[in-house]
């Protein structure tokens, strides 16, 4: 345990404190029956300022040492939330892409966000409250024992009743806690969803704001209803609980004065009666605060039990026990595929709900991927193409691992990528997708994150190489420019650019071009196919793409259908081959009629830009 020694002094605190806490109860009796009323009938004022100090004394020590244990509580608490929090993020970066594919990210936010704070209580002060209540309770039972058996059972008699009744409440709180949570988890989602700029932009393009604003008010609304029902929960419960034992004390003084004017009166004095009402008073606060705190934490289980659903998943894609390590400069980038087969299972949320649950997390998705053979040389260019869903960029996922095959191998220099660590698979692979992606940050921080120890001077080359580094320069802050969320500040030749810069200084030995200019206008288009140019130099690269126009130049082509390769050659091979590429040939280009023409030294393809002629201007 990290953190025994600071345990083990607020259990010592929780000791002394509690221990001192009966001593004051304890010298009232001889504050009334030696000092104020002595046998002889004189006050003993000598004896009254020696009590009286100690009582002060310990009054005093009691605070301090409160402060100290209470200061090491929640230090304590706190570290114990930070390492929950740790290790659940940590264990969030191990799990599949299939988990965030399934899972809003709202949701896992409100994971690790409101749950986690949700428990805050729980873990930062019900360790320390029961464990001082559990001894402020025995020892002030055990001196109201000694002041009187008959009056201590008088005033416990309800008290197991009570912790019946509690356990009853306790379950109905963490069903409430459970409602409430999840409603909670979907106003999250509901506003990381709405309130992001894609998600604004498309509320407002198609006019949608009040239907957003419905939606979000009648969840909050919701959410409102079950956490009024969730404080509710047992507040009859306790109201009748402290009327109780408000009430305990007038029977007791009830009680007394029977006994006092009986037989059974042996040893009972005023002091005695106003000692034990005053313990008993003592005794009820733990008694109370143990019976909120067992509601409470029946509460709390419900989001202990969402934390470790996320926790108990586990991770698909982990490091073999013996796998290697490869380095950059020793591999070559042959690609291999050997009768790769892919399944889909359950989603992530199907999964979590089994975990949750104790089901068993069984049963088989679609197929993916069947049977899956080819073999892509080093330095080549490689590339895939077929019909939206046909395959294409799944088996682009399982070469840096994002999946694993449900069947068959995939290999880098005929090593296994599953003997391979994952750190150094991704340090050989780069990735350029059709939307890249840019934290909100500096162009800076953007472009480093391919190569954090690389230096200043390598990170403007590759700006350069991209033809990025001038456009940067033109803003106010240069490379300190803050890009905004997603990238919104720059244009989409611009971040394509930023993104092909940063794999740039990744510079792995693969890489994978999925759809990287397919949204792209013209102009931007030559500007991008211009910055990848240097970065597919020497290097194995596998293009995806939809527009023939960008692959026809390609070393080989596959051309998925179904998940599985219905033809593989070069561009012409594949045309008199006919079938699956010539048809998608036929129609991106009007049943095989070309129109070529050259503008200003770009030579274009039925509108598509193939070529760059430098200083070349020919009319159309």
């Amino acid at each position: 345990m990290p953190y025994w020694f600071k345990v083990s002094v607020v259990g010592v605190l929780i000791l002394v404190t509690a221990g001192l806490g009966v001593v004051n109860p304890v010298l009232i009796r001889v504050v009334f029956d030696s000092a104020l009323f002595p046998p002889s009938g004189v006050p003993d004022l000598n004896l009254l300022w020696i009590i009286v100090g100690v009582m002060a004394a310990i009054t005093v020590a009691t605070g301090g040492l409160g402060i100290v244990q209470t200061f090491y509580t929640n230090q304590v608490g706190q570290r114990v939330m930070r390492d929950l929090r740790d290790r659940l993020y940590e264990h969030l970066q191990t799990l599949s892409i299939s988990f965030f594919t399934d899972t809003r990210t709202g949701e896992i936010q409100s994971r690790v966000a409101n749950d986690v704070g949700g428990v805050q209580n729980v873990v930062s002060s019900t360790v320390s409250n029961v464990l001082s209540n559990s001894v402020i309770f025995i020892s002030t039972l055990v001196a109201m024992f000694i002041l009187s058996w008959e009056l201590t059972v008088v005033s416990m008699f309800t008290v197991p009743i009570f912790a019946l009744i509690s356990k009853f409440v306790g379950a109905r709180r963490r069903a409430a806690a459970a409602r409430t949570q999840k409603s909670a988890a979907e106003v999250s989602a509901i506003t990381q969803e709405t309130l992001s700029i894609s998600g604004m932009m498309l509320s407002k393009l198609f006019g949608q704001q009040q239907r957003e604003i419905q939606r979000f008010h009648d969840e909050n609304e919701q959410l409102a209803d079950l956490t009024l029902q969730q404080q509710m929960t047992g507040r009859a419960f306790f109201t009748i609980v402290q009327v109780f034992f408000s009430l305990t004390p007038v029977i007791i003084y009830l009680i007394a004065g029977y006994l006092l004017s009986g037989s059974a009166a042996s040893g009972l004095t005023a002091g005695t009666i106003i000692a034990f009402t005053t313990l008993q008073s003592r005794l009820f606060f733990p008694i109370g605060s143990l019976l909120q705190v067992s509601v409470e934490l029946q509460g709390s289980l419900a989001l202990f039990e969402r934390i470790f659903g996320y926790l108990d998943i586990e991770p698909e894609i982990v490091d073999a026990e013996n796998a290697i390590t490869l380095a950059p400069e020793q591999v070559s980038g042959k690609v291999t595929l050997q009768d790769v087969r892919l399944q889909y299972g359950l989603s992530a949320e199907e999964r979590l709900d089994a975990s949750i649950n104790g089901v068993p997390a069984n049963g088989a998705g679609r197929l993916a991927l069947d049977g899956v053979s080819l073999e892509i040389a080093p330095g080549q260019l490689a590339a895939f193409v077929g019909p939206s869903g046909a395959g294409k960029t799944t088996i682009s996922y399982l070469i840096p691992r994002l999946y694993d095959v449900t069947e068959g191998a995939v290999s880098i220099d005929d090593v296994d990528v599953r003997d391979i660590r994952l750190a150094s698979l991704a340090r050989l692979i780069g990735y350029v997708s059709q939307e890249s992606y840019l934290f909100h940050a500096t162009l800076r921080e953007n472009l480093m994150y391919g190569d954090p120890d690389a230096t200043e001077e390598q990170m403007i080359a590759a700006a350069k190489a991209a033809f990025i580094h001038d456009r940067i320069l033109e803003f106010p802050d240069g490379y300190d420019t803050i890009v905004g969320e997603r990238g919104y500040r720059l244009s989409g030749g611009e971040r394509q650019r930023l993104s092909i810069a940063r794999v740039i200084l990744h510079d792995p030995r693969i890489l994978i071009l999925d759809e990287a200019t397919s949204a792209l206008d013209t102009a931007s288009e030559r500007y991008v196919q211009r910055a990848l140019e240097p970065l597919m130099k020497e290097r194995t690269t596998i293009a995806i793409a939809h527009r023939l126009s960008t692959i026809m130049s390609a070393d080989v082509i596959f051309a998925v259908d179904e998940g599985r390769i219905a033809q593989h050659g070069t561009h012409e091979e594949l045309l008199a081959m006919g079938g699956l590429y010539a048809n998608l040939y036929d129609e991106q280009f009007d049943g095989g009629r070309v129109e070529c023409r050259c503008e200003d030294g770009i030579v274009l393809v039925n509108g598509r830009v193939v070529a760059q002629i430098e200083g070349v201007a020919v009319p159309a």
